[in-house]
């Protein structure tokens, strides 16, 4: 038995240089501010609103834990909250070329997550009722996420 998947839409989202709130009992936390973003697939498109963020924690075992709240909104006007939870690792070179807003290769370092909705328009209760998976990449003003329904 396998795992299938189809892509339901890619994500642009623009962010703030981190706030580094600094050690706590879990690693090193910061916050990065989600300032917009975009959003395009085969059946739905619109923007990433501002105001939402990105609290992560990097542990100490050098894994970044992500977990993002933010809301799109349709081209239509439909609203969606999402929570984005993932991590984020690779070598430690590859991870401070990210840190410095460097190019690295997209296949170099890990980041996956695992994308919740929550929606009221029946147009969109797919996302309500179903698992999604995140394949990440992170630039320096930006992240770009390919998400995915398993089906």
């Amino acid at each position: 038995m396998s795992i299938e998947t189809k892509h339901v839409f890619d994500l642009t989202i623009y962010v703030d240089s981190p706030i580094e709130v600094g050690p706590v009992s879990a690693g090193e936390r910061r916050i990065i501010n989600i300032t917009g973003g975009t959003f395009e697939g085969k059946n739905m498109r619109g923007v990433i609103l501002p105001g939402g963020a990105d609290y992560q924690v990097i542990r100490r075992d050098g894994v970044t834990e992500v977990v993002a709240h933010y809301s799109l909104q349709t081209t239509d006007g439909t609203p969606i909250y999402i929570v984005n939870r993932g991590y984020r690792y690779g070598p430690e070179e590859i991870i401070n070329k990210l840190k410095q807003g460097e190019p690295v290769p997209d296949n170099s370092y890990y980041f996956k997550t695992m994308p919740t909705f929550e929606v009221s328009d029946e147009r969109y209760a797919f996302l309500n009722r179903n698992l999604f998976v995140g394949i990440g990449t992170r630039e320096p003003d930006c992240v770009k996420l390919k998400v995915f329904q398993v089906l």
